[in-house]
């Protein structure tokens, strides 16, 4: 007689043991333990559900869903803080009308005949008789010392830095009064050592250039430097002036006439290129920071940029983004108890691709610099993971068990 274990191996039909059928429960038994411990069967972010549920509930505080429509883009078509060069920057006064330190002055004196001390002379006329009158007495060019004057012969010491032509040119007549027939003066910059603009960033060459009493302004500083090394479109231009700070498109300076301001010395200009930028993550085409430039970029064409969803991973209804509102942007979006002055709403945007009117707002949805773009996984993206998972452990357990009924 055989034994009983003997006869549960190998029944007469030739399908699986008693003890193939428990090991093969076994394999799965602990397969399943150790993806629930592991958290492989589920997705590496939250699940549509779990983020509705989240805020539905208040799990986290203060924030709030909002739902991406044309009702939605309307009413976020607020305009910006004005951040434009003419209001926040402003034009300056051309350089060359105040001297400062460094700076090289060519001053050119005049006197009437008879000339006592500059340029003196005669002229033969047409008649064969003489002429009594004067040449310009051109001095070389006379740098301001640090003392912030310039010496002018039979003049002395002329203050100059801190003056602007007109009033140094006073100076020097004045004091040739008595010693010069009837002075005349003219005084020109000669060479800008102190009133420059640095221009740095995205540009042809780096530096700083010198400004004259042309008057240039913000193009002729980028021209200067030899243009920016990117295309108009996808520049930002950043001045700063003291503490004052502007950043605007370079596409917006060049159409409008009013932001190319007049620089002044020590003004900074920065090219930036594609300077704002947001993050991808979960089921998308790729999981990166994504840099765009200061003309702004839709919804529509950022998830163009990243490749749009996963087919096989994404839940078309679980595309989430995260962001940072200001109260007076989503007023009417947002109950008015979680709205305070000056301090900003934590808002999740939610695009359901399955809707075609959302492709419609998600080209006027603008994306701003430090947002946030999640995709969630679908709930059979989920389980196909957890499928393909288990069968890479049940499968091996199998082979054994067939393996065994070889014997």
């Amino acid at each position: 007689m055989e034994s009983t274990e003997n006869m549960t191996l190998l029944p007469a039909n030739g399908g699986p043991t008693t003890r193939s059928r428990l090991l093969l429960a076994s394999v799965i038994l602990m397969s399943v333990s150790a993806c629930a411990a592991s958290g492989l069967s589920t997705a590496t972010g939250p699940s549509r559900k779990a983020i509705l549920a989240t805020t539905a509930d208040q799990q986290i505080p203060g924030v709030k869903v909002i739902a991406v429509n044309q009702q939605t883009v309307q009413m976020l078509a607020l305009p910006e803080a004005n951040n434009s060069f003419a209001d926040a920057i402003g034009n300056a006064q051309p350089i060359g009308t105040v001297v400062g330190v460094g700076d090289a002055l060519e001053v050119t004196i005049w006197e009437a005949p008879p000339a006592l001390l500059f340029g003196g002379g005669t002229y033969e006329t047409r008649i064969g008789s003489t002429l009594q009158g004067s040449r310009p007495g051109v001095l070389p060019d006379l740098v301001v010392d640090p003392s912030g004057t310039i010496n002018i012969p039979f003049a002395g010491q002329v203050p100059a830095a801190g003056r602007s032509l007109r009033q140094i040119e006073q100076s020097i007549v004045s004091r040739l009064v008595g010693k010069a027939h009837k002075p005349q003066v003219v005084v020109r910059l000669a060479r800008n050592a102190t009133a420059n603009v640095a221009v740095l960033g995205d540009v042809g060459e780096a530096g700083r250039y010198p400004l004259t009493p042309r008057g240039e302004r913000l193009l002729d500083a980028l021209a200067l430097a030899g243009g920016t090394r990117q295309a108009v479109e996808r520049m930002t231009v950043q001045v700063t002036r003291g503490n004052r700070t502007a950043t605007m498109p370079l596409q917006d300076v060049v159409r409008d006439a009013r932001q190319n301001i007049v620089l002044q010395s020590d003004d900074i200009v920065t090219a930036l290129y594609q300077p704002y930028s947001f993050t991808v993550l979960g089921a998308a085409g790729k999981n990166e920071e994504v840099r765009f430039e200061g003309v702004g970029l839709s919804l529509s064409k950022a998830l163009g940029r990243i490749g749009g969803l996963q087919d096989m991973r994404a839940d078309p209804k679980g595309v989430f983004l995260f962001r940072w509102e200001q109260p007076e942007r989503v007023r009417g979006l947002v109950p008015s108890e979680a709205l305070q002055p000056g301090n900003p709403v934590p808002v999740i945007y939610r695009v359901d691709l399955r809707e075609p009117q959302t492709y419609f707002a998600a080209q006027n949805f603008a994306m701003r610099d430090g947002d946030v773009m999640f995709v969630s996984n679908s709930s059979a993206a989920d389980f196909q993971r957890f499928v393909n998972i288990l069968a890479s452990s049940v499968l091996p357990a199998v082979s054994v068990s067939n393996s065994v009924r070889s014997f």
